[in-house]
């Protein structure tokens, strides 16, 4: 009798035991006086009971002098009352690292600000924008499953609604999970990734596959699709995502540049006159064509009035006949193709066929991109008066270094996923503090 009634109480203590963990959990937000979607200014006292009172938290070691904290403050504002509201609610907290140095010391704050994820008590680096709507969008594929499981049509209009415009979408329709596990986990920042376990013939129709399993790209921002069949083999299907990743065409921007840096294959760019007129218009339907034939290749293309810099670079001017193509290693080299130094109107189609296959017969000039127009890129970019105060502040800073004995210590900029893109003329003017990190606008 007695050992039955201890086996009831051992059960009714596990059993109550999250109810109870839930309770204590609830008791120490209230005693840290949580605003629902306000930032939460911690301390030394507080901060352990906050990070596992929260399943997700994103932290903010700052420093009250450091000026790039002070421009990301109202950032976390906004977003704090954004991601306060998600079905998976993410709570923002910020705390003086400068001054609460013990924490400081334990998370391996070195300059500021650095942000940090919790995830159920575990701190991950964070790398990702810092503009509050980019945040917000970012952090939502931070802590989001792997892999999707979807077990209706509407499960699937409801992903595809929530995943938003800004990252390409993978479905796998009868696919198993296993099969983009890996590549889930590898490539999460840069995609979303699920799989559909029941569908109905509408969906089929909708999705425009005929057969399964079937794995389908979408680029929601730019009305793309490609479907993939198969094989299923590791390598196929990494070659497929990678290849997916960008969309088929994408215009030179400072996103799609530093989105190209994370991809290895070669660049086809295409220098128009005017991205927008109906010209260009025509060419970039038949661009579009040939980069679906050519996955291995990407495709994009700059106006020259648009971005007359960038176009600069490669040896293109005022007087150069445009449309040109050059084959770009996204660096400091690219080649032109014997033959197609130009697009004429006629048969474009014909025309960029030829120079794609003059590129891999190795009929090809190799080039360096011109250092000077480089510097007019910059220019387009950030405005001559920033360049100048560059150069400047570089000739005063090399100066004091050669009278002082002790070098002066300069912050390091981020480095991850998304590189900072160019700062305003203000940003320019302010050197940063030993241990300050540079904002990151996306």
């Amino acid at each position: 009798m007695m050992k039955n009634m201890y086996f009831v109480f051992l059960f009714l203590v596990l059993v109550s035991r999250p109810f109870i963990t839930a309770a204590e959990s609830e008791q120490q937000k209230q005693q840290l006086g949580i605003d629902s979607g306000k930032v939460l200014e911690l301390d030394e006292s507080n901060f352990d009971a906050a990070i596992s009172s929260f399943d997700y938290i994103l932290v903010d070691f700052y420093a009250p002098w450091c000026g790039h904290c002070k421009r990301l403050a109202p950032q976390l504002d906004k977003a704090a009352s954004i991601l306060a509201d998600l079905k998976k609610p993410i709570s923002i907290a910020k705390i003086d690292a400068d001054k609460y140095k013990r924490v400081g010391s334990k998370y391996g704050i070195d300059g500021y600000p650095t942000l940090k994820i919790f995830m159920h008590g575990v701190p991950t680096e964070y790398y990702g924008p810092r503009k509050a709507d980019l945040l917000v969008r970012f952090l939502k594929k931070f802590v989001a499953a792997d892999v999707a499981i979807l077990n209706s049509d509407s499960a699937i209009s409801e992903f595809v609604e929530a995943s938003g415009t800004s990252f390409p979408i993978f479905i796998g329709f009868g696919l198993n999970e296993s099969a983009i596990s890996h590549f889930a986990v590898k490539y999460k920042k840069r995609a979303w990734f699920s799989v559909a376990k029941d569908f109905s013939d509408k969906t089929m129709e909708f999705y425009d596959f005929d057969k399964v399993p079937a794995l389908v790209a979408r680029h929601p921002n730019y009305d793309e699709q490609s479907i993939f069949y198969g094989p299923f083999e590791e390598n196929f299907v990494e070659d497929y995502i990678k290849q997916s990743l960008l969309p088929l065409t994408l215009p030179i921007t400072e996103e799609t540049l530093r989105l190209l840096k994370d991809d290895e294959r070669k660049v086809i760019l295409t220098i128009l006159e005017d991205e927008t007129d109906d010209r260009s218009k025509k060419l970039l339907k038949l661009l579009k064509a040939a980069a679906s034939a050519n996955r291995d290749f990407v495709f994009v293309f700059v106006g020259f009035k648009q971005w007359q810099g960038f176009a600069e670079s490669f040896d293109v001017s005022k007087k150069t006949k445009l449309p040109k193509m050059v084959v770009w290693d996204g660096d400091e080299e690219y080649f032109s193709v014997v033959g197609s130094e130009s697009v004429e109107d006629e048969d474009q189609g014909s025309q960029i066929t030829h120079f794609i296959q003059g590129y891999k017969d190795g009929n090809i000039i190799q080039k360096r991109i011109s250092s000077g127009s480089f510097m007019g890129f910059i220019n387009s970019m950030i405005g001559l008066g920033t360049v100048t105060i560059i150069v400047f502040v570089v000739a005063v800073v090399m100066i004091i270094q050669s009278l002082k004995e002790e070098p002066l210590t300069i912050g390091t900029r981020d480095e991850g996923d998304h590189p900072s893109s160019s700062t305003s003329q203000t940003e320019a003017r302010q050197p940063l503090r030993s241990g300050e990190k540079q904002d990151k606008e996306d």
